[in-house]
Formats: C-alpha cells, sequence, structure tokens
C-alpha cells in the first residue's frame, strides 16, 4: 500500500471500530498524539487506548474530505464526532461533531505516527457534565 492507502485503511478500521486491524496497520513503536500534545506510544498501548476510546464513544466516526500527501507524510481533513456513553446509554445531548485534522507518518505501509488537531472543547464539556452527573 501507498501512504494515501494506508491512512485510509486505518480511517476505515477506525470508523469499523476493526481494533485487530488497527493494531495491524500500526508499527510496534506507533506514535500517538491526541490534540492536547499528549503521546502514548507502542502499539500494545494505543490497542487499549482505542478499545477504551470506542467504549466511551461507540459510535465514534470520522469524515474525511480532503486528503494530501508529501512522501510518507499524510495529512486528512474532515470531521469526527460521536456521542458520549454515559451509563450504558447514548443520548442526544451527549453528542457532539468537531472539524479535525490527522497527521500520520507511514512507514513500510504501517501508520509510524498518528497525530490528532482539533478542538475537542465540545468533547471536554460533555466529559464535564456527564463527570458532575455521576458524582451526584
Amino acid at each position: 500500500m501507498n501512504p494515501v492507502e494506508t491512512v485510509l485503511a486505518f480511517l476505515d478500521a477506525i470508523n469499523r471500530h476493526d481494533i485487530d486491524m488497527l493494531a495491524e496497520l500500526m508499527t510496534e513503536d506507533h506514535l500517538f498524539v491526541d490534540s492536547l500534545g499528549n503521546s502514548t506510544e507502542g502499539r500494545a498501548k494505543m490497542r487499549n487506548g482505542w478499545q477504551g476510546y470506542f467504549a466511551l464513544c461507540p459510535d465514534y466516526r470520522i469524515v474525511h474530505e480532503h486528503i494530501f500527501q508529501s512522501g510518507d507524510r499524510v495529512g486528512a481533513f474532515g470531521f469526527a464526532g460521536g456521542t458520549i456513553q454515559v451509563d450504558g446509554k447514548l443520548s442526544a445531548q451527549n453528542r457532539w461533531k468537531i472539524p479535525a485534522a490527522w497527521h500520520a507518518l507511514v512507514h513500510n505501509g504501517l501508520i509510524k505516527e498518528w497525530r490528532v488537531y482539533a478542538d475537542n472543547k465540545p468533547v471536554y464539556e460533555i466529559l464535564a457534565k456527564t463527570s458532575n452527573l455521576a458524582g451526584e
């Protein structure tokens, strides 16, 4: 696969919540960097990270509108969204959709680095609200 095909396969695996395929598409030393600059390194850790995220937001989905490649680097631009699950339920008030961008470094057909660029304020507000409800 060329770098764009690898990123498209990774996006497809995210949208299908296919943790096995996500792991197959990551290098062993995969680096994930979230929109706040927090990083997680390693395929096994990210496998667990994606599993936890899909449990929190079981309808998480990415829609890319544009994708660009420069050598082994790929940028995708579009939207991310889903619903934060609370007490096993998906409520419309916990639904979010934000513009987002992703930067990938592809090495030998695998994602070596995945960076997310997004203003996650709507997500953090939902999380704060739902954690306050849980504390009542």
